[in-house]
């Protein structure tokens, strides 16, 4: 069954694709979702129409996405991690830390445009990862997992106050 997406749809194709799926794929879960539409001839002409007229604004949002990719390749990203023995991690690194880390240096990337080899990294060391901007502009990121170093704080000594005896006295009962 061919179809017409009109979204993007995880493992099977981008916005305004033709794609073609199982019948049972497209009838009870694509179209009833609103994620796709079937390709009929007369779709397909509109399609072709809508195209023509968006290629102009997919050329300037391409040349947006390239000139993040290219800001993003001067970027050098180290996540600092909880680490133990062997350069374990205490817990994990995922595409949503990494997000973080690039938006606290400029950069809204939404986690799910982020893919890591593995999902999820459990040691320290240095990694790449695919951030998709468009999908014509596909950027391998290198980023390095370090090691988080112990502040060692020295506080001054204090004073302890030795707990004051408190003489209690007894006082007679006035009859």
């Amino acid at each position: 069954m061919e179809i017409i997406l009109k979204q993007d749809v995880h493992n099977l194709g981008f916005k305004d694709d033709v794609v073609t799926v199982k019948n049972g794929y497209g009838r009870n879960y694509l179209i009833p979702q609103g994620f796709a539409i079937l390709a009929t001839p007369s779709a397909k002409k509109v399609l072709a129409e809508n195209l023509k007229q968006k290629a102009y604004k997919e050329q300037h949002i391409i040349d947006e996405a390239k000139k993040t990719a290219q800001a993003l390749s001067s970027l050098v990203v180290k996540i600092i991690a909880k680490v133990g023995a062997g350069d374990k991690l205490f817990g994990s690194i995922n595409n949503g830390d990494l997000a973080q880390e690039l938006a606290k240096a400029g950069h809204d990337i939404d986690k799910k445009f982020i893919s890591i080899a593995g999902n999820t990294l459990k040691r320290a060391g240095k990694y790449n990862a695919s951030i998709r901007l468009h999908r014509e502009v596909i950027v391998d990121f290198p980023f390095e997992i370090v090691a988080e170093v112990a502040k060692v704080e020295t506080k001054p000594a204090e004073k302890t106050e030795e707990p004051k005896a408190e003489i209690a006295t007894e006082q007679p009962a006035g009859n």
